[in-house]
């Protein structure tokens, strides 16, 4: 089986990241990236939320909210899944370029390669969960079964 790594914006296969800049509309609301979606969703306080959604660099958002000083929602262990699954799908569903690209994938693996985490990514040494690389094929096997548009 071919495996596709990636996770920086600029690799080759950058566009699978939530960060590479590809706007989403979502919740009647334009999203730099999917990451900003994302990252907004771990906040029930408007403040963060606005700040996060004003902030045009992926790479500050995430430091935005990795700040320990601010109170991530309680159950977000429990939802984070199913926002990262509202983002991907969204993106690769709003445009189609990326949709092409995906599906143009076939059957690969595809593996978010980082060693600085373990739950998105394979951490480095494959021990990971890589759970945006799951979520990816999963989004690229539902547009397999979607009808042409």
């Amino acid at each position: 089986m071919q495996l596709i790594k990636f996770h920086l914006v600029g690799d080759d296969y950058g566009w699978l990241s939530n960060s590479a800049p590809y706007p989403i509309s979502l919740e009647s609301k334009m999203w730099y990236t999917a990451e900003h979606f994302f990252q907004t969703q771990k906040f029930h306080d408007v403040s963060v939320q606005k700040q996060i959604l004003k902030t045009r660099s992926a790479t500050e958002v995430i430091r935005i909210a990795s700040n320990p000083k601010l109170r991530v929602r309680r159950d977000w262990d429990a939802v984070k899944l199913g926002f990262m699954r509202t983002a991907v799908r969204t993106k690769f569903t709003q445009i189609s370029d990326l949709k092409t690209l995906l599906l143009n994938t076939g059957d690969a693996e595809l593996i978010n390669h980082s060693d600085t985490d373990s739950y998105w990514a394979d951490g480095g040494d494959g021990g990971g969960r890589n759970m945006l690389g799951v979520v990816l094929m999963e989004v690229r096997d539902e547009l397999r079964r979607s009808p042409v548009e």
